[in-house]
């Protein structure tokens, strides 16, 4: 069912923004995702509980799998990277939104989206260097992931992650991500996490909320 576009909340929030101007939001506990390139084994499961979680047709994909290819004949390689919203620190997509539909989380850093403030301008779609906010033709308006927020308020993981056969994604603080405390199965206790791999836009841009084990052709500084 689409969602009914609030015209008068889109022009109060409109003025609001343009008055006020924006305001980074550092949140009390920042939320992240971390993937492990080497065991994924591109099953897409993952695309599926999310894009089945979400009720999206052919096309917005919020999570997606890519494989990354390269080479030359015998010394071949291929791996997987699993990316979805990053739910940056510094996220490109709010304050290009002027209405306000896109929002960070004070709690737990997650960048959600209200589809009700939409308008389709798709400057939120422009501003992303990750490709993460998915415009619906259907409805013209812009959906994204929200790290599954019910699921998460309820105390469980988003749909993505319990879907993943192989545990090789996973979601938790970043910070204790970063430092290794928390205690996961996409991440082994030799393995070092990179907030980069090949073909990822940089990180600098909009501290992306992700982390990777990468595989051995993955990494930008070989």
């Amino acid at each position: 069912m689409a969602n009914k576009i609030d015209k008068a909340r889109i022009k109060e929030n409109a003025a609001r923004i343009r008055r006020e101007g924006y305001t980074p939001v550092v949140p009390d506990l920042q939320m992240g995702f971390v993937h492990n390139n080497v065991d994924c084994i591109g099953c897409r499961a993952c695309e599926i509980a999310c894009k089945d979680k979400n009720g999206l047709e052919a096309g917005p994909r919020f999570r997606r799998v890519q494989y990354i290819e390269g080479g030359v004949f015998p010394n071949v390689f291929a791996f997987k990277i699993n990316m979805s919203c990053n739910h940056c620190a510094e996220p490109a997509c709010l304050p290009a939104c002027p209405t306000g539909a896109i929002w960070k989380r004070q709690d737990n850093g997650v960048v959600d989206i209200d589809s009700t403030l939409c308008i389709g301008c798709r400057k939120c779609e422009a501003a992303c260097p990750f490709g993460a906010p998915q415009f619906d033709p259907s409805e013209n308006v812009v959906k994204k992931c929200n790290m599954c927020i019910d699921e998460l308020e309820a105390g469980r993981k988003p749909y993505c992650v319990s879907a993943c056969m192989m545990r090789v994604l996973d979601v938790g603080p970043i910070d204790q991500i970063d430092t290794g405390s928390y205690q996961t199965k996409a991440v082994g206790p030799n393995d070092d996490l990179v907030r980069q791999v090949r073909t990822m836009a940089d990180p600098e841009l909009t501290n992306p909320s992700i982390r990777f084990v990468p595989h051995s052709k993955g990494r930008v500084d070989d």
